[in-house]
């Protein structure tokens, strides 16, 4: 059996990363490990244990290439409106698709999230 742990994405600026997830999600930091030449950390949600790891390279100076920004993650909403407006507020919405009742945010390195209501 297996079960999610975690996903990963490499950040350029760790505590702007750490407060974005913050802000607009509300994800809290779970853990942090230092290594040599990085730091990770762990956000959650604190409804279940899938965490999402923001891996901050020390050396890295150049932004990621994202290729095509196929990948994302998705976050469920108990108050879709209120997370619209707080996330318009913030300028982070980058892509709405009103037909199916979604948008996208984007990370301050340009990963998208979309954000879906509660069924």
């Amino acid at each position: 059996m297996f079960v999610f742990d975690h996903n990963n994405i490499n950040v350029l600026d760790l505590e702007k990363s750490v407060s974005f997830y913050e802000e607009a999600l509300g994800l809290k930091k779970v853990r942090v490990k230092e290594g040599n030449g990085f730091q990770l950390v762990f956000m959650g949600d604190a409804t279940g244990s899938h965490m999402l790891e923001l891996t901050y390279l020390h050396d890295r100076k150049e932004p990621y290439d994202l290729g095509d920004n196929e990948f994302h993650l998705c976050m469920r909403t108990d108050d879709f409106d209120a997370a619209y407006r707080r996330h318009k507020e913030m300028g982070c919405i980058c892509y709405e698709n009103q037909e199916m009742g979604i948008y996208f945010i984007s990370d301050p390195d340009g990963y998208w999230t979309e954000i879906i209501p509660a069924e």
